[in-house]
């Protein structure tokens, strides 16, 4: 039974609810409330699986006083039946499949984007344009990068060098308040690391069979995390003037393991700029919930290891 319902916890949070979260309309608004009831949502999703595993591993291996298993798991079949031994078979090797592709995305996608970054932070410093006999100018930041290209680009590229790269069309296009709302939307993705967020994310979006993750549910995440440095943008000028630069970059691209400050988002981010409602009790809500979430599948998994270890050392 515990296998049982950790099991449907898993499928429901990756699921229908990160679905319900990704076609919600009040996590713009309240973003970074949104943000960490996401996390609470991920975190609680594999922990439940982990559960469910640890709950089967329990039913086939059944434990003896000194903690060895006093049952081999193909004795059980007799005790289960064979269809609900296979069943849960199945299902435990599906929790391990999960847990292998959780580590291996992690490690992949962290290995690639940062090589990615590395080779074209090079090749960024190369390119280099900036005059920087301006003091006052925002170019004159030593972390800023201008390349000599036409089409409008703006991005970050995190990491221990950190980057912000804008292109010629960009700073023709902006004025000098509009520029200075595109470079603090950058920097904000690079203090808040946002990378390492959307990197998460991705690993929990991968780990989990097409089959029961949600298919929007990493596009959500994204405009969150680009309304969170929106906010910060809007602080250092004003909310019309990060619009305006919203709009003269929303076809801005970036290669792969930036983030650009346009791009698909953009519309939805401007409409939020224009409807700045209260959202605190939306935000007291979503951390209420996130709370919430997280104390199920975490008790489930510490206590059983809290109370073996506590066995262990009275035995001993």
């Amino acid at each position: 039974m515990t296998a049982l319902l950790f099991g449907i916890l898993t499928l429901v949070l990756v699921g229908p609810a990160a679905e319900a979260m990704s076609r919600a309309s009040w996590p713009v608004r309240a973003p970074r409330a949104a943000m960490t009831l996401w996390q609470a949502i991920a975190l609680a999703g594999v922990l439940s699986a982990f559960s469910c595993g640890l709950a089967i591993a329990a039913n086939l291996l059944a434990p003896g006083p000194d903690g060895t298993p006093t049952t081999n798991p193909l004795h059980e079949i007799e005790r289960l039946g064979l269809p609900l031994w296979l069943l849960l078979v199945g299902v435990f090797m599906l929790t391990v499949m999960v847990g292998a592709r959780l580590m291996y995305t992690v490690i992949r996608v962290g290995v690639r984007t940062r090589a990615r970054r590395h080779a074209h932070r090079q090749l960024i410093d190369i390119l280099d344009r900036c005059d920087r006999s301006d003091h006052s100018h925002p170019l004159f930041a030593s972390d800023v990068r201008m390349i000599d290209v036409e089409q409008p680009l703006a991005y970050c590229l995190p990491g221990l060098r950190q980057r912000v790269v804008v292109s010629e069309g960009v700073v023709t296009r902006l004025t000098r308040e509009e520029l200075t709302a595109v470079l603090a939307h950058e920097r904000a993705h690079l203090r808040a690391r946002h990378d390492l967020v959307l990197e998460a994310f991705i690993a929990f979006h991968e780990a989990f069979p097409r089959f029961v993750r949600s298919r929007s549910a990493l596009g959500a995440v994204e405009l969150l995390v680009e309304a969170l440095a929106d906010d910060q943008a809007v602080r250092a000028t004003t909310p019309t003037t990060l619009g305006r630069a919203l709009v003269a970059c929303a076809d801005a691209v970036a290669p792969r393991g930036a983030m650009a400050v346009g791009g698909p988002t953009t519309l939805a981010r401007i409409h939020r700029l224009r409807d700045a409602r209260d959202a605190r009790l939306t935000a007291v809500c979503a951390y209420a919930v996130a709370a919430a979430i997280l104390v199920v599948p975490t008790l489930a998994v510490a206590i059983p290891w809290l109370t073996e270890l506590s066995r262990l050392m009275t035995a001993g």
